[in-house]
């Protein structure tokens, strides 16, 4: 699938796309954190027929109804493609050091080259956590590397 990306001077980001039916569908990212769903009209690519202004929650929320099932596609297919890789779903025990800390905090990719690619919480998912999430009891991590990179990525962050 190839994703046209278009700056927006003033505004942000465009991100279009084509569906195999042929529709045309956007989104524009604004500077200042909104984000439109664009339809364009399928007689004129050119012209949104319908726009969706979405505040953080609900561009949260479709990216967890769209996002969730894919991230778990692609990491299975990465699996298959690269001999070595796998992925581990760690919890963050609750009272445990890092539940209430920073993911950043925890160095995960600097100390063992692993990465963090989702924290899943109460069902919901935040796909490419940054530093700055915050970990809580019960989350759900998911950490993507060598066998023994996630293996250390589990010690760190059951033990400290």
């Amino acid at each position: 699938m190839e994703v046209e990306q278009t700056a927006l001077p003033g505004i942000g980001l465009r991100h279009e796309f084509t569906t195999r039916s042929g529709r045309r569908i956007g989104i524009v990212s604004h500077r200042t954190g909104r984000r439109d769903l664009v339809i364009y009209d399928p007689t004129d690519p050119d012209r949104a027929c319908e726009t969706v202004m979405l505040n953080d929650e609900e561009a949260d929320a479709l990216c967890e109804l769209l996002g969730a099932p894919r991230i778990v596609q692609r990491l299975n297919a990465l699996h298959r493609e690269v001999e070595g890789l796998v992925s581990l779903q760690l919890p963050i025990l609750p009272g445990t050091s890092y539940d209430g800390r920073p993911m950043g905090d925890a160095r995960v990719r600097t100390r063992t080259g692993a990465s963090i690619v989702a924290v899943v919480r109460a069902g919901q998912v935040f796909a490419s956590p940054g530093p700055g999430f915050v970990l809580a009891g019960d989350d759900v991590v998911v950490v993507v590397g060598s066998p023994e990179s996630t293996a250390t990525v589990a010690d760190i962050l059951t033990n400290g």
